[in-house]
C-alpha cells in the first residue's frame, strides 16, 4: 500500500492540477460514468465533533474510494486544524485497499478546485472585480484559485470579523491585486464574480444586492440548515451544481426547493457545461450560481493525482499492508 503524507501532498500536486483532475471528474459524473454513494455524516457524541464518510466510484479512472473524517471543534486549541480527513483509495480489479493520503491540504484543494471550475465555465469573459465572502481557512484557497481563471484587477471582501480580512489582503499583495473591505451592498454592486464560504445558517447576501452578469459561487453549505444567500437569488438565477441530489437536501438549493421557488429540474449539474452537453451561461445579463456542495468524487480524483505524482517523482512511501 503507497501512503502519501500530508506534507508530501503540500509538495506534490498544484492548484491547476486540482483543477484538472476536478474537472474531468465532473464531466465523468455528467456521461454517467462517474458516481457517489450515500453520504454519511454524524454527531459522534464526543468531543462536539461531526464525523463521516464520503464514497465513490469513476469507471472511467477507476478511482474507487472513500474520505473518512469530519470537524472537531476544539482542535484549534491543540495546534491542529479544525477539520481532519484522510483518503482511502482501492483497486478497483482486487478492492484490496492501495493507497492512503492525507485528506485535509486536499480538501481545501479540491473545494478551491470545484468554485474554479464554475468560473472557468460560467463567469462572463469580462470580469474585473472579484468578490469575497468569508475569511476562515479555506477563503484563501478559494481566492487563489479563482484569480487564475480570469484577468481581475481588484479584489472586494467582507467578513463577520473584519480583523480575518488579513490573509485575504495579502494573497492580493502577492498577486499584485488592489485589495479592499467592503460592505456586503458594494460587494454586490461592484463584484462580477462573488464566492461565499462561510458556515452561515442565515442568509448573508440578498437577491437585490446582487447585480445582472454576476456569477456567485456558494461554496459554504454542505449540511442541512447552513445558508449563505437568500433563497430569492437561487430563483433569480441559473443554478448549477456538482451533483444534484446532494445540492438540494444539504446544499445552498435546499431552501429553494423547500419553498417551491425552484424545482429539481431546474438545477443543472456542472459537468454537462463541461461536456457541452449545456451551453451553460447563456447571455451577459444572466445571473449564474454554483451550489458547490463538495461530493466524494472530487477528493478521489485529487486523491489519485497526488498518487501518481509521488510514484512518478519516485517519492511514494510503500508498505506491506
Amino acid at each position: 500500500m503507497i501512503v502519501v503524507s500530508e506534507q508530501a501532498v503540500a509538495e506534490l500536486i498544484t492548484p491547476a492540477e486540482c483543477l484538472t483532475a476536478v474537472e474531468k471528474v465532473f464531466a465523468s459524473m455528467a456521461r454517467g460514468s462517474a458516481y457517489n454513494f450515500p453520504v454519511i455524516r454524524e454527531a459522534i457524541g464526543h468531543a462536539d465533533a461531526l464525523y463521516g464518510f464520503k464514497s465513490g466510484f469513476d469507471r472511467e479512472s477507476l478511482a474507487l474510494g472513500l474520505k473518512s473524517g469530519g470537524f472537531w471543534p476544539g482542535n484549534l486549541e491543540k495546534g491542529l486544524t479544525n477539520h481532519q480527513s484522510t483518503v482511502f483509495l482501492f483497486d478497483a480489479d482486487t478492492g484490496r485497499c492501495k493507497a492512503m493520503i492525507g485528506g485535509n491540504l486536499l480538501t481545501a484543494l479540491r473545494t478551491a478546485a470545484a468554485s474554479a471550475v464554475s468560473i472557468r465555465y460560467l463567469a462572463r469573459r469580462d470580469c474585473r472585480v472579484l468578490g469575497m465572502i468569508g475569511a476562515g481557512h479555506q477563503a484563501a484557497f478559494q481566492l487563489r484559485a479563482a484569480l487564475d481563471q480570469r484577468c481581475f484587477e481588484r479584489i472586494v471582501a467582507w467578513n463577520f470579523h473584519p480583523e480575518m480580512l488579513g490573509r485575504l489582503a495579502e494573497v492580493g499583495r502577492e498577486r499584485g491585486i488592489p485589495f479592499e473591505e467592503v460592505s456586503l451592498d458594494r460587494l454586490g454592486a461592484e463584484a462580477d464574480v462573488i464566492i461565499s464560504i462561510t458556515s452561515s445558517f442565515s442568509p448573508l447576501l440578498k437577491a437585490s444586492q446582487v447585480r445582472p452578469g454576476t456569477h456567485l459561487a456558494c461554496m459554504g453549505t454542505d449540511t442541512k440548515g447552513k445558508q449563505e444567500v437568500e433563497a430569492e437569488l437561487l430563483a433569480a438565477a441559473t443554478v448549477f451544481t456538482d451533483e444534484v441530489a446532494q445540492a438540494i437536501s444539504i446544499g445552498e438549493s435546499q431552501h429553494a426547493i423547500s419553498r417551491g421557488l425552484i424545482q429539481e429540474k431546474d438545477i443543472v449539474e456542472i459537468g454537462a457545461v463541461i461536456t457541452k452537453a449545456h451551453p451553460g451561461r447563456t447571455s451577459e445579463h444572466e445571473i449564474t450560481l454554483f451550489d458547490g456542495t463538495g461530493v466524494g468524487l472530487q477528493d478521489l480524483a485529487v486523491a489519485s493525482a497526488a498518487v501518481d505524482l509521488a510514484i512518478a517523482k519516485g517519492v511514494a512511501v510503500e508498505i506491506d499492508f
